[in-house]
């Protein structure tokens, strides 16, 4: 494992957490909106687990994720970057190096078994040169960076079945036989079996775990009896589908039921800890990697799961990166709390490395939430947050304070003039007003044009596509 030098000695917190270091479990929901849970609107979807945890915790409604695609977001999240700075910016052959230092490191170095659950996809053999099938020599693997225990997809687009003929257990595969076709195993419920497994087995230690469902991103796929419920206030439906993904009988049923499921799951972590009674020394946080999906079947309009805001998944509008996030920690964080403070994905390492007592790596350009969580000390706040995007002719957006810029078709036009909204009378995105406030456009085109560092994988070229300079060595770019 290799140590990171800039995380310099622990200090000890004056506070209880010094004595009895809390575990940490982040639960990560695949595509699922902000709107598609009850307690932030949802109106047909069943979801009453996350509404409870909710209920018993902290809801943020001003909460980020660190890209508008799975790949890039993840990268945020382990890397503490922003989707400006970190090395995986985009879906597709792209890997974590050895010298990114992960929030598992940083938590493995302070004394916590670590594991991660789900989809990972930040070792992809395209990085490297490697031939499919080859996914466990990649330096992005997640038992090389700084993970004890994995289990689950470690590629994208074999992320994307639900009766997948083989999963990773660590750098192994187990084999699940003609699953694809004879529908045996059902994947999501072995991924919370074996997070209930790795928390019974790390109870009487300090654990983070990582547990990255796939649900609810197409296939639109889920055993039936998560749907019967959904069939009678749904119907009639019209089949969903294609693409590249299943054509479903009864989609909206099963999108509903692939939430509901993933609820009922949320509910089995949650009744885990209350039962090995160390829930009050556990800090749970359940939110989303993006905005909803309309690919594959999925239909958010129906449900209304990017709630009032514009867009979707591979939108830099609101609904494209506004995420849901909860945070839960009985006795530490007061229940029933909502709170407007501006938070993202790339603040989790941050917030981790403060609750351990450790110092954040300097690769970071995250704040840490741990102040709002405990409502004590002084709260943080960005100067302004960043994202970029290299699919649909390129996107970049800024949000600073209420004022939020977008700019779109960047590969054609890196110059291009910017879309601009006030975010505290505009939160849908109706209203371009950059041509009314002319001296605020021009700041948020100066920071757009100045936050993000230089990437051998991703460049906005005139005239081009994204630039892949794959399997050769990226370099870090100097932060601005």
């Amino acid at each position: 494992m290799k140590v990171a030098t800039t995380l310099g000695s622990a200090f000890m917190l004056t506070s209880l957490m010094a004595q009895q270091k809390p575990n940490i479990i982040y639960i990560l929901a695949d595509d699922a909106g902000i709107g598609d849970f009850g307690c932030y609107g949802q109106k047909k979807i069943k979801t009453p687990n996350v509404d409870k945890l909710c209920a018993e915790g902290m809801k943020f409604t001003q909460h980020y994720s660190g890209s508008t695609v799975c790949g890039p977001s993840r990268s945020c999240l382990m890397t503490g970057q922003h989707v400006g700075n970190t090395r995986v910016r985009g879906n597709g052959g792209f890997s974590l190096h050895d010298e990114d230092i992960t929030v598992a490191e940083v938590l493995k170095d302070a004394g916590y078994t670590t594991g991660t659950i789900g989809k990972w996809g930040l070792g992809e053999v395209k990085a490297y040169g490697g031939k499919k099938g080859t996914e466990d020599k990649a330096p992005g693997a997640p038992w090389k960076q700084g993970f004890d225990f994995f289990y689950g997809y470690l590629n994208h687009s074999n992320a994307h079945r639900y009766y997948p003929n083989y999963i990773w257990r660590n750098d192994k595969k187990v084999l699940f036989p003609d699953n694809a076709k004879k529908r045996t195993d059902y994947i999501h419920d072995h991924f919370t079996k074996e997070a209930v497994g790795f928390i019974e087995d790390n109870k009487d230690k300090p654990f983070f775990l990582y547990l990255a469902y796939t649900t609810p991103h197409v296939d639109l796929d889920v055993p039936e009896d998560s749907m019967e419920p959904y069939y009678d206030m749904f119907k009639p439906e019209k089949p969903r589908g294609g693409g590249g993904y299943r054509k479903h009988k009864t989609p909206h049923s099963c999108f509903a039921g692939m939430i509901s499921r993933m609820d009922r799951d949320v509910g089995s972590i949650i009744d885990t800890l209350k039962k090995l009674k160390i829930d009050k020394n556990t800090l749970v946080i359940f939110t989303s990697d993006n905005g909803a999906t309309n690919a594959g079947g999925a239909d958010p309009n129906f449900f209304d799961s990017n709630s009032i805001y514009r867009g979707v998944k591979r939108d830099l509008y609101e609904g494209g990166v506004r995420a849901p996030h909860i945070a839960w920690w009985p006795g530490k964080i007061k229940a029933g709390t909502v709170t407007d403070h501006i938070s993202t994905q790339w603040d989790f390492m941050a917030t981790a490395a403060e609750l351990v007592g450790v110092k954040c790596p300097k690769q970071s350009d995250g704040i840490s939430f741990l102040p709002t969580l405990l409502q004590k000390g002084k709260q943080g706040k960005h100067a302004h947050l960043y994202w970029e995007f290299y699919e649909q002719g390129g996107k970049q957006a800024v949000r600073k304070g209420n004022w939020k810029a977008v700019r779109l078709n960047v590969l054609k036009n890196p110059k291009a003039k910017i879309q601009l909204f006030n975010l505290s009378k505009d939160v849908e995105e109706k209203s371009n007003v950059a041509s009314k406030y002319p001296e605020v456009a021009a700041k948020m085109t100066q920071l757009m044009d100045s936050t993000r560092s230089e990437s051998d994988y991703f460049s906005f070229e005139k005239g081009g596509e994204m630039k892949t300079k794959k399997g050769k060595k990226s370099k870090k770019g100097k932060k601005k």
